[in-house]
């Protein structure tokens, strides 16, 4: 697996140097050093370089560069997970990771490496683990920039068992007062649509961040509207996640396409998910760890409901001057609205002048911008089931060497809560455990903008 662990600064000097293994020496460092951060800036890197029998596997982060050596075929994808989980474990010790940080704590950073590599394998690499009984004193960089002593204690009858049992993301001794889960499906809808209106690409890329506040160990049960699983089950195609059973935290599910199956693409789970259940049944069962983590990612490509139509019309009147026309259309229930909506016209880069004019109730403002050649409309609140429009007239000055304009796309950003662009919704979240308390569930939803651009 990995022979050794760099870490540098950006002038390319060694912070953190570890070697597992004897097929490497300590002079690869230099070798990375001379190949990758001393090469050209214009020289496009790869984040996997291999010199001779030896691969090099980095990434960057603010001013440092962590990486990984290896002279066998280890796998690229657990490679760059253990380095961005690394440095997952260094913001979570130093509150920052940079070169001050890491000098600051380098005693601290080689009991680390210790633990989480044997031999080049990876071991455990969870935080609330390790910081049970990896307890020496760190310093901390607070938000002012000043530094903070922490000591990181542990429970000594309690670290054997945290980090051999089979829940090293939990303990059992945690207790709350009020026992309650909250549940965000946050979607990011990425949309290519061509002049003519025909849709070129509409994707979905989603994640459940879950909130744990729960008591001991609790088991929980989670289920979605996913299309093999109301297949199986014709009843449970009704089965929605009614108010009685789990609380919102803001309105309704109006426009959601409540009880419609979804047919999810492919999806990723956090370790906590037992697998063998999800494959049989397609139920998600697991112990959650305690605060907040990312319980799954999934993506889907069919029936996407885009959540705005838009109708731009772009005339280019000779070469002094060009009109728009841009109508946008919101395709969600009149009960929703979008929030901090943001629409980049892109604009020639010979404009001079822009007289433009929004049309519709709480149509925003929009403003030339020279600096970004775009006409930006901002609309603060747009409501479902409505239309808003905008024109616009571009004086254009002449130019030497007439070049032909692109034609950029224009390019949406906005929020929607309680709406779900793939129309996933969570049908229940059920929670046992052997003191039987009862517990309270939230969920909330909400559709953001990925890439989503309309050719003009």
């Amino acid at each position: 697996m990995l022979s050794a662990v760099f870490i540098y600064n950006q002038k390319g000097e060694v912070l953190i140097s570890r070697l597992y293994r004897h097929d490497v020496k300590r002079s690869v460092a230099d070798v990375f050093r001379v190949h990758v951060i001393s090469s050209p800036t214009s020289v496009i890197r790869s984040p996997v370089t291999t010199l001779g029998s030896t691969s090099f596997y980095h990434i960057r982060y603010d001013n440092l560069w962590l990486c990984a050596v290896t002279k066998n075929n280890a796998s690229a994808a657990m490679v760059f997970e253990f380095l961005y989980r690394l440095l997952g474990l260094g913001v979570s010790y130093f509150g920052r990771f940079d070169e001050e940080s890491v000098k600051n704590n380098f005693v601290l950073i080689y009991e680390l490496l210790d633990e989480v590599l044997d031999f080049g394998y990876p071991q455990n690499i969870e935080v609330d683990t390790l910081k049970l009984y990896v307890t020496t004193e760190s310093v901390r960089s607070s938000a002012r920039g000043g530094l903070q002593s922490d000591v990181v204690t542990g429970i000594p009858h309690s670290i054997t068992m945290q980090a051999t049992g089979t829940t090293t993301w939990r303990r059992n001794d945690i207790v709350y007062k009020k026992n309650e889960a909250f549940v965000d499906v946050i979607e990011s809808v990425n949309l290519i649509m061509s002049a003519k209106g025909t849709v070129l690409r509409a994707d979905v890329q989603g994640q459940i961040v879950m909130r744990s506040f729960l008591s001991g160990m609790p088991e929980c049960k989670f289920g979605l509207n996913d299309k093999l699983v109301l297949d199986r089950d014709p009843a449970a195609g009704n089965t929605t996640v009614a108010s009685s059973q789990m609380g919102r935290r803001q309105g309704g599910m109006s426009g959601m396409g409540d009880g419609e199956s979804v047919e999810i693409a492919d999806c990723q789970f956090h370790q906590c998910v037992r697998l063998g259940r999800f494959d049989t049944d397609r139920t998600i069962s697991f112990i959650p760890p305690d605060g907040e983590f990312e319980l799954m990612r999934y993506r889907t490509t069919e029936n996407v409901n885009l959540p705005f139509k838009v109708l731009p019309v772009v005339r280019e009147m000779g070469k002094t001057r060009i009109e728009y026309e841009v109508l946008i259309k919101s395709n969600f229930s009149a009960k929703l609205s979008a929030t901090n909506m943001v629409v980049t016209i892109p604009t020639p880069p010979n404009a001079t002048k822009c007289r433009i004019k929004v049309t519709g109730s709480g149509a925003g403002k929009a403003k030339y911008n020279p600096e970004e050649n775009a006409i930006v409309w901002r609309i603060s609140r747009f409501q479902g089931l409505q239309e808003l429009a905008l024109t616009a007239v571009v004086d254009l000055t002449p130019m030497t060497k007439p070049v032909a304009w692109s034609r950029p796309p224009i390019a949406l950003d906005f929020q929607v809560l309680m709406f779900t662009a793939s129309g996933l919704l969570v049908r229940f979240l059920k929670v046992f455990e052997k003191s039987n308390y009862q517990s309270v569930k939230w969920v909330r939803y909400m559709t953001k903008a990925g890439s989503y651009e309309i050719r003009i």
